[in-house]
């Protein structure tokens, strides 16, 4: 029974075209998950990238992933991600425990995350895993022209505030069988709580790409110091 990665890269965007390609780091922006994909190999059987895009598809392969060819009608702007890990699932011939999804909009991963979290969700017997971050600020609703606190009270400081916390995107990890149920996020997923700067890169428009830049430039520059 294999571990594999699923990688969905669909061709259409609207705010950034072509986005999954998009320079970053001097490497397509998919690539980024490939590698980290092809790094953890004693955890992973098998890189499999999900596409409806031939750019994306020759990228894939030439950087070391197979790749399914997803049909147009299950690639829509609209489409839940769920679809297409159903649909991989469905085309791969392998016997599939774990599935592991790495979204190419979230680029930047600590290095030992998948290892670390792939160990809590083994020893754990979690049937799945995501990753969370916590969130430091104070929230509210609008509610007729009111502000209306939701997380502290008037006056209280930060530092006190109730915990809560944010689906980071970062990976998420889950049995093949609640794939096949529509099912990525089981009741009783285990939230993996990574508090990193990178856990709040997710790149869905042109500010969030160079965000993303400033911070792996930054990152590089500390490396070499």
């Amino acid at each position: 029974m294999k571990t594999i990665v699923i990688i969905p890269a669909r061709g259409g965007s609207k705010r950034i075209p072509e986005k999954n390609i998009q320079l970053f780091g001097g490497l397509p922006l998919l690539v980024h998950s490939i590698q980290y994909a092809l790094a953890n190999g004693e955890i992973i059987d098998t890189v499999y990238v999900s596409t409806d895009d031939e750019s994306i598809k020759s990228i894939a392969l030439a950087n070391g992933a197979n790749v399914i060819d997803r049909p147009a009608h299950i690639s829509g702007d609209l489409e839940p991600t769920k679809t297409a890990l159903k649909h991989a699932l469905e085309t791969i011939e392998d016997e599939v425990e774990n599935v592991i999804l790495l979204q190419p909009t979230n680029p930047l991963r600590p290095q030992n995350l998948l290892k670390e979290a792939f160990e809590v969700y083994h020893k754990g017997n979690y049937d799945s895993l995501f990753t969370v971050t916590r969130n430091h600020q104070k929230l509210g609703k609008i509610i007729e022209n009111k502000f209306q606190p939701f997380n502290y009270s008037i006056g209280q400081r930060s530092q006190d505030l109730e915990p809560l916390f944010f689906e980071n995107g970062l990976l998420y990890i889950t049995k093949a069988s609640l794939i096949l149920k529509d099912i990525i996020i089981s009741e009783n997923a285990f939230p993996f709580e990574v508090n990193h700067i990178f856990a709040n890169v997710d790149i869905d428009t042109t500010e969030d790409l160079e965000y993303a830049e400033y911070l792996i430039k930054k990152m590089s520059r500390l490396r070499s110091t």
